[in-house]
């Protein structure tokens, strides 16, 4: 079988499917599956044992968006099935002209996504499902997703969503995002202050902000972020407006075992997102014993359970994440129960286990 993966970024861009596509490209190939990828970036793409075929962002937006949908329909054509974890609107363009099937993997609404980077609509992705300001979004949205073969969903939260937007459920799979690969880290050493991490894209949906708030009512507490994103400078002046300096630093991004490190390094990994769909970087944080402390947004439970391998709060309250702050550092019981159960917690997210369901569809859609 032979597989075009598409997907909008690649490293050493920061983000879930900058990490997601390079891992089902690598699983493909060891399982004897011819490989080829199509992208966009910066600049060139570091060699891989595979083709990586690349847009240069560097193409005024509209011409970019050509040029990436003929370099699908291009590739398409001599391909099997296709795999898409981004670049949707031109994954099937593209695939219609070559008339190729594809798999979509969404990560999360796509309309609600062009929405919020328009700045045309502030909210959750519930409350825009229904909002009289994106019609025509959703309209192509529903269009795009329809003409996929099959749709993969990391949560039950997300393919609820897809159901509603005339999606046959038979059509639907739920495949959480996987754990990673954990590389040989040394054992977690106490620092001078207790020290909380955060890792990904700094975003409006991630609420940084609140987390900040939280951390200035918690003084003993050090708060580590690694990532970048439109967000970061206006961040980096709230930590300094709050009195953070010395207790909150900014990394920039990181590559991924580096983000692992970060995370064995602290005594738990923060997330004060407004709304989230599957965050990888939970499982990233469990997955070396890293514990959560988190907001109760989207599939977050689906990885979270309170009291068991983190603790949940209601989004949009930087007290209500202060107490749970303080709660994880006053009770020693509490946190070295919640250590110990993190990496248990996600062996049911084996990357194997996982592909292969993966691979298992994209079979069935090439036949």
């Amino acid at each position: 079988m032979k597989v075009l993966v598409v997907t909008g970024i690649w490293p050493p861009d920061v983000g879930g499917p900058a990490s997601h596509a390079p891992e089902v490209a690598e699983f493909l190939l060891g399982r004897g599956h011819a490989v080829e990828v199509v992208t966009t970036a910066a600049a060139p793409p570091a060699r891989e044992a595979y083709p990586i075929r690349w847009v240069s962002r560097g193409l005024p937006v509209g011409v970019r968006h050509l040029a990436a949908a003929f370099e699908v329909e291009r590739r398409a054509a001599g391909s099997d099935v296709v795999y898409s974890t981004g670049m949707l609107g031109r994954t099937t363009l593209g695939c219609l002209v070559a008339r190729k099937p594809f798999v979509a993997k969404l990560t999360q609404d796509p309309a609600f996504e062009r929405a919020l980077r328009r700045g045309s609509f502030r909210g959750d992705p519930v409350e825009f499902q229904s909002t009289d300001s994106a019609r025509v979004l959703r309209a192509a949205r529903d269009l795009e997703v329809r003409r996929a073969a099959h749709v993969v969903c990391p949560s039950a939260f997300l393919a609820g969503l897809v159901r509603g937007w005339g999606v046959p459920a038979d059509r639907i799979s739920v495949l959480p995002n996987p754990m990673p690969p954990v590389p040989d880290l040394p054992e977690r050493a106490r620092g001078e202050r207790p020290l909380l991490a955060f890792a990904g894209r700094m975003t409006a949906p991630k609420a940084l902000g609140v987390a900040l708030e939280a951390v200035a009512q918690v003084p003993a507490v050090e708060l580590q972020l690694a990532g970048d994103g439109d967000e970061r400078a206006e961040l980096e002046a709230r930590a300094h407006a709050l009195g953070l300096d010395g207790r909150v630093c900014f990394l920039g991004p990181l590559p991924r075992d580096e983000v692992l490190a970060l995370f064995r390094r602290s005594d738990a990994a923060l997330l004060s997102s407004a709304w989230e769909n599957f965050p990888h970087t939970l499982v990233e944080a469990l997955a070396v014993g890293t514990p959560a402390i988190a907001t109760d947004v989207g599939g977050v439970r689906e990885i979270v359970t309170d009291g068991e391998n983190g603790l949940l709060v209601a989004p949009g309250d930087p007290d209500a994440l202060a107490d749970a702050i303080r709660r994880f550092f006053d009770d020693d019981e509490l946190r070295a129960r919640l250590s110990s159960a993190a990496a248990p917690s996600v062996e049911r997210f084996s990357a194997e286990r996982i592909y292969g369901q993966l691979e298992e569809i994209l079979v069935r859609v090439a036949a």
